[in-house]
């Protein structure tokens, strides 16, 4: 962890999990169970297990394994918000939460990369990994509590609509239907 992300992590603390169940909780709730908003929320929970396989694999081809279907599931959920949600803040007057979503998916992008480096059983690939999860944590969690909310409030039902056809269409162009999943 570089000295910046030391210092980010101090004064923005990652939440608890309490904070976070609490928070999906309330997005769940204001998803009304469909749409764009219960995709992404379906999709952060697979992340969630995705990195947890990675750390529970107990051989280096078993963590390979898993942390190429957790970067293929990144890649692919980011995808569709970076081509679907983002623009849609920032065209609802959200400049700064897109742009800062952005930066923050193409930094996961690099991180993800970097694991490809390191040996999959070693102290720097977990302590890579642990980086990984918590910029993700943080990332998902701003989402979930602020951003994705507002969007889902902002617009009628014919804007909400169209977010949910498209973002599930852009991530199925990544990930296949989900019937192939």
């Amino acid at each position: 962890m570089s000295i910046l992300d030391k210092v980010i992590a101090a004064v923005v603390p990652e939440p608890t999990p309490d904070e976070r169940a609490e928070c999906r909780r309330k997005a769940r709730a204001l998803s009304g169970g469909s749409g764009w908003l219960a995709q992404v929320l379906d999709h952060h929970e697979e992340v969630d297990a995705a990195f947890q396989a990675v750390r529970d694999a107990s051989t280096a081809t078993a963590r390979r394994t898993a942390q190429k279907w957790l970067a293929t599931l990144l890649t692919g959920h980011s995808m569709a918000e970076e081509a679907v949600l983002y623009p849609a803040m920032a065209m609802g007057d959200h400049k700064a939460h897109s742009a800062e979503a952005f930066t923050e998916q193409s930094g996961a992008k690099v991180q993800v990369a970097w694991l490809d480096e390191l040996d999959p059983m070693s102290k720097d690939y977990s302590d890579k990994l642990d980086h990984l999860q918590s910029a993700v944590t943080m990332h998902v969690y701003r989402e979930e509590s602020d951003w994705f909310p507002e969007l889902r409030k902002s617009g009628d039902a014919s804007l909400q609509s169209k977010l949910s056809r498209r973002y599930k269409e852009e991530f199925e162009r990544y990930m296949g239907s989900e019937e192939d999943l």
